[in-house]
């Protein structure tokens, strides 16, 4: 008889990633990168999850960006020539999770340092997820068309359908031919941002207060936010994004 054929285990390989840099994607303004890069900090936040933040909104100094929000969050000058490098920077410093809020006008400078880094940073483990708004302004889908052109198959892409009207209609991302074409080569991942009352949003963000604020009853100094009207519609707000999110957390952690 045959020698008895030894069984040999071959160890599962491990393909996640030992770190992921998730990126708004500069481009059109006002379409609420700020304000979603705001929740999906929170909703990091909620789950213990320590993240690195940079805020990249070079045009917006104050009122609205990360920085304003989140106090912890790094300022980045995006034309220095190494201002793009706080994305590593972080990550060598301990951040598995690093978040980025790009301001409009930043496509130019991030091709090119995408381009000059992507490779290294792959072999390394580093993963990429680009986040584009869309809006019922065109404009909006062309600046992620615009940004998806370069970035090609090597990010994850999560669309964020920004409803910034009680009725908002996004026949134009769901229809147009090219955004067609970039659904079928790159396969987004899709969700959606509600309406939000613009006096609420708008009154939280020039106190500087997150959602999160608003629907603790934070907010005692400012009559609007601490009724009990703004905060039920806080707490919804943020549980309703928090959903979407769970949804797409795939691309969102390791």
């Amino acid at each position: 008889m045959g020698k008895a054929v030894q069984e040999i285990t071959i160890a599962p390989v491990d393909n996640s990633p030992s770190a992921r840099v998730i990126f708004t994607m500069g481009g059109k303004g006002g379409c609420g990168k700020s304000s979603f890069a705001s929740m999906l900090t929170e909703w990091y936040k909620s789950q213990g999850i320590d993240i690195g933040l940079i805020d990249m909104d070079a045009e917006n100094k104050r009122q609205g960006s990360l920085q304003h929000f989140f106090r912890e969050a790094r300022k980045t000058n995006i034309q220095r020539s190494r201002g793009l490098d706080d994305f590593l920077d972080m990550i060598d410093r301990g951040a598995t999770i690093v978040v980025a809020d790009q301001g409009s006008g930043s496509s130019e400078v991030s091709s090119r340092w995408f381009d000059s880094v992507y490779e290294p940073a792959h072999e390394a483990g580093i993963a990429f997820t680009a986040i584009g708004l869309v809006t019922p302004d065109p404009a909006t889908v062309s600046s992620v068309l615009a940004w998806g052109e370069f970035l090609q198959r090597r990010v994850d892409y999560l669309i964020v359908k920004n409803a910034i009207t009680e009725s908002a209609d996004f026949g134009y991302w769901e229809t147009d031919r090219e955004a067609e074409k970039f659904r079928a080569a790159f396969r987004p991942q899709e969700i959606s941002m509600e309406f939000r009352l613009s006096e609420i949003e708008n009154e939280a963000r020039e106190a500087g207060l997150t959602m999160q604020a608003v629907a603790e009853r934070r907010a005692k100094d400012n009559a609007l936010l601490s009724s009990t009207a703004s905060v039920f519609r806080a707490q919804a707000y943020r549980r309703n994004i928090f959903k979407e999110l769970d949804r797409v957390k795939g691309l969102l952690l390791l």
